[in-house]
């Protein structure tokens, strides 16, 4: 299975959430744990167990509901910073496997300190460094970069750092908000990356 089988478990889901994926696969994975209280009857509606938890960064809608998962599941559970349930300490460089696909890990900070996305040769997990099409922007949009901690200059760069980083031929694009995406992945990360150089705000009080 490839990154192009993942779930997103969050579709329609009224909470305010990031989105979750669960990608199965010889390591069946859960993208992010998510804010939604029904994350746990998600997965169990498509698979009985849960290898581990990547973790692209965490902010509240993002791992709000870790502590469910692992005891739910008693995943491991690769993240950057600290957190009681991480089992495996994630940087820049390490290569993780996501159902089964072996991502690398890019560190991509400026919308979180502890922001990493994960790269296949097919997909990427972008978190909230790269979105599409969520309600800010269509077709190429970035985390928000407004508030205490958070960095459009260090965002620029780390998008820069993903381009330079993504592989050819990748098709899927799966964001911590906005759609999924498939297609030409670079094509929309490289217009998130204008638009960010150009200052567009985000929000009008950015």
């Amino acid at each position: 299975m490839t990154g192009s089988d993942a779930v997103a478990l969050t579709d329609g889901v009224e909470t305010f959430t990031c989105n979750v994926y669960l990608v199965p696969g010889a390591e069946t994975t859960l993208v992010d744990a998510g804010a939604w209280d029904g994350v746990v009857d998600a997965v169990r509606e498509h698979v009985d167990d849960l290898d581990r938890v990547v973790m692209t960064h965490q902010h509240g809608d993002h791992v709000g509901q870790l502590d469910a998962v692992c005891e739910a599941f008693d995943p491991a559970v690769y993240a950057c910073a600290d957190h009681s349930c991480r089992t495996h300490v994630i940087e820049d460089g390490d290569a993780v496997q996501v159902g089964d696909e072996e991502c690398d890990v890019v560190y991509t900070p400026g919308h979180a300190d502890d922001h990493v996305s994960f790269v296949s040769g097919t997909s990427l997990y972008s978190g909230d460094v790269v979105v599409h099409d969520d309600g800010a922007f269509d077709y190429g949009s970035f985390g928000r970069t407004d508030m205490a901690g958070q960095s459009r200059e260090r965002l620029i760069e780390s998008i820069r750092d993903l381009l330079d980083r993504l592989p050819d031929g990748v098709e899927h694009m799966y964001a911590g908000h906005g759609d999924t995406f498939h297609g030409d992945v670079r094509d929309v990360v490289e217009t998130a990356l204008e638009r960010a150089e150009k200052r567009e705000p985000k929000y009008p009080d950015e």
